[in-house]
């Protein structure tokens, strides 16, 4: 009797490449959430079977409808900054367990409260309050707001107060990264780690697909420097990112359009460039 395949297999041909995408900022626009204008991409995406991983600080049930909408639900995607995956549609899924955001807030909770005030969470607020503070229709706020891996807030205290708090955070394991609107806690694997391992799962013998990665926040950053080509992707609404190692390299190139602007047109021309090569 043949075996069973496994369940998040997902390749059927190598793919010539793979691309991460973040979302807010980079994908979505900043205000709207709107990918409208990335449309065009998204389509020779798809037609040509290039697989398109979403990686982003949101939860697993707030990207499950936006893979879907987009037409790539055949694909994993890297949620909670990394600290999770989404498996393709129809796969096999662990069961829901929320153990590890749990231990998360245990640990914020036992730091100094001079400390512990001066960060406000996802945990801390209604979903109201996440809805008005995130501009979420209620019903997308309470999505956003079942977290499993990590905890997303506004840090509000000096920078010396913030070396603090990461400092004792990091003695349970607990890294912060800052992304375009928030600061994200959680534990373990980072956006860049998981694209090594979805990477590993299209590749076969010694021959992998090229890694294309998109983003706008700090928190792309290791993302941006993993991949093969990276796209910093403009955000009017935030600091720029510095130089980053990869641009010095030629490896990485920023858009001049901001959000879903610049991801089509950087999308598209990586399309071109890699069909005339």
């Amino acid at each position: 009797m043949p075996s069973k395949p496994d369940a998040r297999a997902t390749k059927k041909a190598i793919p010539a490449f793979i691309v991460f995408s973040d979302l807010d900022g980079t994908l979505l626009d900043h205000s709207t959430y709107s990918w409208k204008a990335a449309v065009p991409a998204l389509a020779s995406l798809k037609a040509r079977g290039i697989p398109l991983i979403l990686a982003s600080s949101k939860t697993s049930a707030e990207i499950a409808g936006l893979r879907a909408a987009a037409g790539f639900a055949d694909c994993p995607a890297i949620v909670e900054n990394g600290a999770g995956l989404l498996e393709p549609a129809g796969a096999e899924h662990a069961p829901d367990d929320d153990r590890v955001h749990r231990d998360l807030i245990a640990a914020l909770d036992a730091l100094p409260p001079e400390l512990r005030g001066k960060f406000t969470g996802f945990s801390d607020w209604t979903v109201d309050e996440v809805a008005n503070r995130t501009g979420l229709p209620p019903q997308d706020a309470a999505r956003a707001a079942m977290r499993r891996f990590s905890e997303p807030g506004l840090w509000s205290g000096n920078p010396e107060e913030r070396s603090r708090f990461e400092t004792l955070l990091a003695r349970h394991g607990i890294t912060a990264r800052q992304g375009g609107r928030y600061l994200t806690l959680s534990f373990g694997a980072t956006k860049a780690d998981r694209m090594r391992e979805i990477a590993a799962r299209y590749a076969s013998g010694d021959q992998s697909p090229r890694m294309i990665a998109l983003g706008d926040a700090p928190n792309d950053i290791e993302m941006l420097e993993t991949a093969d080509i990276g796209v910093i992707v403009a955000n009017p609404h935030a600091n720029p990112l510095p130089e980053l190692d990869g641009e010095k390299a030629g490896r990485i190139a920023r858009t001049q359009k901001p959000g879903p602007e610049g991801w089509n047109e950087s999308v598209l021309r990586i399309i071109e460039d890699r069909q005339d090569s």
